[in-house]
Protein backbone atom coordinates (compact mmCIF):
# COMPACT_ATOMS: atom_id res chain seq x y z
CA UNK A 1 0.00 0.00 0.00
CA UNK A 2 1.46 3.62 -1.06
CA UNK A 3 0.11 5.65 1.97
CA UNK A 4 0.16 9.47 1.34
CA UNK A 5 2.18 11.43 4.15
CA UNK A 6 0.44 14.95 5.01
CA UNK A 7 2.27 17.82 4.46
CA UNK A 8 3.91 19.40 7.84
CA UNK A 9 1.55 22.50 7.50
CA UNK A 10 -1.40 20.68 7.66
CA UNK A 11 -0.35 18.36 10.18
CA UNK A 12 0.55 21.23 12.44
CA UNK A 13 -2.87 22.71 12.04
CA UNK A 14 -4.86 19.46 12.81
CA UNK A 15 -2.19 19.15 15.95
CA UNK A 16 -2.28 22.52 16.96
CA UNK A 17 -5.58 23.56 16.42
CA UNK A 18 -7.12 21.36 19.52
CA UNK A 19 -4.67 22.93 21.97
CA UNK A 20 -5.89 26.16 21.04
CA UNK A 21 -9.33 24.96 21.48
CA UNK A 22 -8.54 23.49 24.84
CA UNK A 23 -6.85 27.18 26.02
CA UNK A 24 -10.35 28.37 24.91
CA UNK A 25 -11.99 26.38 27.09
CA UNK A 26 -9.74 26.81 30.28
CA UNK A 27 -9.96 30.57 29.89
CA UNK A 28 -14.11 30.27 29.80
CA UNK A 29 -13.85 27.83 32.44
CA UNK A 30 -11.72 30.02 34.78
CA UNK A 31 -14.14 33.37 33.83
CA UNK A 32 -17.11 31.01 34.36
CA UNK A 33 -15.84 30.11 37.65
CA UNK A 34 -15.02 33.98 38.64
CA UNK A 35 -18.33 35.48 37.44
CA UNK A 36 -20.19 32.75 39.40
CA UNK A 37 -18.08 31.85 42.43
CA UNK A 38 -20.50 32.79 45.25
CA UNK A 39 -23.60 30.97 43.65
CA UNK A 40 -21.12 27.85 42.85
CA UNK A 41 -19.96 27.98 46.55
CA UNK A 42 -23.74 28.32 47.82
CA UNK A 43 -24.73 25.27 45.57
CA UNK A 44 -21.14 23.49 46.72
CA UNK A 45 -20.01 22.80 43.33
CA UNK A 46 -16.96 25.18 43.24
CA UNK A 47 -14.87 22.02 44.10
CA UNK A 48 -15.83 20.14 40.98
CA UNK A 49 -15.22 23.19 38.98
CA UNK A 50 -11.79 24.05 40.58
CA UNK A 51 -10.85 20.15 40.01
CA UNK A 52 -11.91 20.44 36.15
CA UNK A 53 -9.73 23.86 35.87
CA UNK A 54 -6.79 22.07 37.85
CA UNK A 55 -7.09 18.92 35.67
CA UNK A 56 -7.33 20.67 32.00
CA UNK A 57 -4.37 23.41 32.60
CA UNK A 58 -1.48 21.11 33.60
CA UNK A 59 -2.71 18.55 29.86
CA UNK A 60 -3.12 22.24 28.05
CA UNK A 61 0.03 23.28 28.82
CA UNK A 62 1.97 19.73 28.41
CA UNK A 63 0.48 19.39 24.66
CA UNK A 64 1.96 22.54 24.43
CA UNK A 65 5.18 21.53 25.07
CA UNK A 66 4.99 17.92 22.87
CA UNK A 67 3.86 20.16 20.22
CA UNK A 68 6.85 22.68 20.42
CA UNK A 69 9.39 19.61 21.05
CA UNK A 70 8.18 17.80 17.95
CA UNK A 71 8.16 21.23 16.00
CA UNK A 72 11.38 21.69 16.51
CA UNK A 73 12.86 17.97 16.26
CA UNK A 74 11.44 18.64 13.00
CA UNK A 75 8.89 15.82 13.16
CA UNK A 76 6.18 18.17 12.07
Amino acid sequence: MNQQKLPPAVLRLLVIFPNVLSYLLLGGLVIFVLTNYEGLKAAENLKIWLISIAALAPMSMLTTYSIVKKIRAGHM
